[in-house]
């Protein structure tokens, strides 16, 4: 392999990383679930996507790269849903939007949330 390949790879497994370690401090950092749910639905899957693709730079081999390139583009897909159910699920379950946050009228409505 060749020291190009090996430092980008590095590059993206550091970047990740780094990622993913934003989305932790804002998961304690921030004030309510809403916050913390999109904190770490954006933070950890580009983070996790990027470790993935920097594995997929260092590890020679067809099928590994495959594997990682189709892990990374399941997380891409998974995330966001998953992050949207825990969102839904806090409004169903009347959780508490700090008075720090800014909403708009009528927006979380309980009512309207999806079924």
């Amino acid at each position: 392999m060749s020291a190009v390949l090996e430092v980008v790879g590095q590059l993206f497994v550091a970047l990740g990383g780094l990622l993913i370690a934003v989305g932790a401090v804002g998961m304690v950092r921030l004030p309510d679930v809403y916050l913390r749910a999109n904190a770490v639905t954006k933070a950890a899957a580009l983070g996790l996507v990027l470790v993935l693709l920097g594995a997929a730079v260092l590890v020679p081999g067809v099928r590994a790269t495959v594997v990682l390139l189709v892990a990374a583009a399941l997380q891409l897909f998974t995330v966001p849903v998953a992050g949207y159910a825990v969102g839904a699920a806090a409004l169903r379950s009347h959780a508490a939007l700090d008075a720090r946050s800014q909403c708009e009228a009528g927006t979380l409505d309980v009512d309207d949330a999806p079924r």
